[in-house]
């Protein structure tokens, strides 16, 4: 079986896996972006006194500041899963996940780590795909901007949703020597290389879907670290962070790479 056959076997096996899944593979697409946002909101509730103790002792604000900002990323986060998950004013959701972020990004210092930076970064792509995903194909966001397809800004908020994805996998890469490492950065990369230009999208996507997935159970296994040592609360911050890029990739396995895609070009070829 030469390459061209089991390149083709492949993307007949990401095809089937679309035909029998498309009934529930956007629920689910939705379900793991968000889990990271429901998870956050959930430990805001649970962690209320600490999370406000932080952010005081970090900005030297004072309880009641403190206490706003919890509650805002409480209600905000809270409020954006339900909206999302009940598919009632998805883009308002989406817009005020993206404000979460963007706070969270500086009230936690995280614009100047690099890793933590480039992972809000992917998670901001994923609601980007979300935000596509919501709109329909004959409507304009924006009053007065045209729908034809290849300037549909849905076709762009796509484009940006999948290259934003690929900053997680860039946190991922080992540089040492082991053979191991050598080989999970290039199968890696080409892969995420592949879901940002938009070829061969669906089965590179879903192959990062599955590597993730099995990366993330093995590393970030918070559930067998004791509740009270800190490394459980770093270790699941991670895992949801993880499953909610999980999530953009399973939308972009659902909808496709979108009209700014070398997939979409080959179709004019």
């Amino acid at each position: 079986m030469g390459q061209n056959d089991l390149m083709g076997t492949a993307e007949d096996f990401a095809d089937q896996f679309l035909r029998v899944t498309k009934q529930y593979l956007p629920h689910v697409a939705r379900l793991c972006l968000i889990s990271t946002f429901l998870e956050d909101g959930i430990r805001m509730w649970f962690q209320w006194s600490e999370q406000r103790d932080y952010i005081d002792a970090t900005w030297n604000c004072g309880y009641i500041l403190a206490s706003i900002f919890v509650f805002l990323n409480l209600l905000g986060q809270l409020t954006g899963c339900i909206l999302v998950l009940s598919r009632n004013f998805v883009q308002y959701a989406c817009f005020g996940l993206f404000g979460i972020i963007a706070l969270q990004t500086i009230a936690y210092s995280i614009l100047w780590d690099l890793k933590f930076l480039m992972r809000n970064l992917a998670l901001g792509g994923g609601l980007l795909l979300l935000l596509a995903e919501s709109r329909s194909e004959g409507k304009s966001m924006f009053a007065g901007v045209p729908t034809m397809r290849e300037s549909s800004p849905k076709q762009y908020m796509q484009l940006g949703g999948r290259v934003l994805l690929v900053l997680m996998f860039m946190t991922l890469l080992h540089f040492d020597a082991s053979f191991f490492s050598i080989l999970q950065n290039i199968v890696g990369t080409g892969l995420i290389i592949l879901v940002a230009i938009g070829f061969k999208t669906k089965l590179a996507a879903l192959t990062l879907v599955i590597w993730l997935f099995g990366i993330n159970v093995y590393f970030n296994a918070f559930w067998t670290v004791p509740v009270y040592k800190p490394m459980h609360d770093f270790l699941k911050y991670d895992f949801f962070q993880t499953m909610s890029v999980i999530g953009g990739l399973l939308l972009v396995v659902a909808l496709g790479p979108g009209g700014v895609s070398m997939d979409e070009k080959k179709k004019e070829w």
